[in-house]
């Protein structure tokens, strides 16, 4: 089962994914006013559950981000061996994984516009998974990461490429543009390996094939993540973990090719689902 975050009649529900619609489950589990705090409290069980028998409660909504009050946001850049080599300057394959936060306030919900600012029209686009912590832990093992993981969803890691290069040794800046980005459509419970292990991105930007690849060949794997990151800092349930993009962003295309309004981004994962996004020019 799948469950999402969405608006409907100005009010903003969590749910199960259902054929023709939603099933508002936050009325039922009052407890846990929010999707984060199904994540933070293991409720998935509960949540299938309740949504066992029912009826659809909503067939006209808006998804939104995900998890739109998710805590911390981390991304892993640079973690594809032809992404390293798309940079042209010569360095090895890393020993250490590239990694930078990212805020909700940057990510909109599935077949929401990605917004282009008029500051600068260099937006691209990022297809990645994601994986949302749901327990807590301090120096995890890579042979106990996969416990960790609660639930996956999928990632647009829209980037204002200009502005990454504001400062010599951080892109902060160019990733948290309002709404440049976004997370969803929906979770999907982490209960097998394979999940993840087989899994293929595929990003199309008007039908267009432009990311193609599998994350058996990322030079960070996951579990490996799920180790570095925590050895710094606790991760706790509800934390987001995006996990790297494939070569073929538009950046590195010659000459590049950024989005405009009216593309159309699909990020595409077998087992998770599509999410999909148009492109609008900010409304000032």
């Amino acid at each position: 089962m799948k469950y999402a975050t969405y608006t409907a009649d100005g009010q903003t529900h969590y749910g199960a994914v259902a054929d023709g619609g939603m099933i508002a489950l936050d009325g039922a589990l009052p407890q846990w006013p929010t999707l984060l705090d199904v994540v933070r409290a293991g409720g998935f069980d509960a949540l299938e559950k309740a949504a066992e028998g029912q009826s659809v409660t909503h067939t006209e909504f808006e998804y939104e981000m995900v998890l739109p009050n998710a805590p911390r946001i981390l991304c892993v850049g640079v973690n594809f061996p032809d992404r390293n080599a798309e940079y042209k300057d010569g360095s090895e394959q890393p020993k250490y994984m590239s990694l930078f936060p990212r805020f909700a306030s940057g990510f909109t919900g599935h077949n929401r516009p990605l917004i282009r600012p008029p500051e600068n029209e260099t937006l691209d686009y990022e297809g990645e998974v994601a994986i949302v912590i749901g327990k807590a832990g301090r120096r995890i093992s890579q042979a106990d990461a996969y416990d960790h993981i609660a639930a996956l969803t999928l990632c647009n890691e829209g980037t204002i490429r200009d502005w990454v290069r504001h400062a010599k040794f951080n892109v902060t800046q160019g990733k948290n543009w309002d709404n440049s980005g976004s997370i969803g459509p929906w979770l999907v419970p982490f209960t097998d390996a394979a999940q993840l292990d087989e899994a293929r991105i595929i990003t199309r930007v008007n039908g267009e094939v432009r990311q193609d690849d599998v994350l058996s060949r990322m030079m960070h794997p996951i579990r490996r993540e799920i180790e570095y990151i925590s050895t710094f800092m606790t991760l706790q349930p509800g934390d987001i973990i995006v996990t790297g993009t494939p070569t073929g962003s538009g950046a590195r295309l010659d000459p590049p090719q950024y989005l405009k309004p009216g593309d159309v981004v699909e990020v595409e994962v077998n087992g998770i689902g599509t999410l999909r996004n148009t492109v609008e020019d900010e409304r000032l």
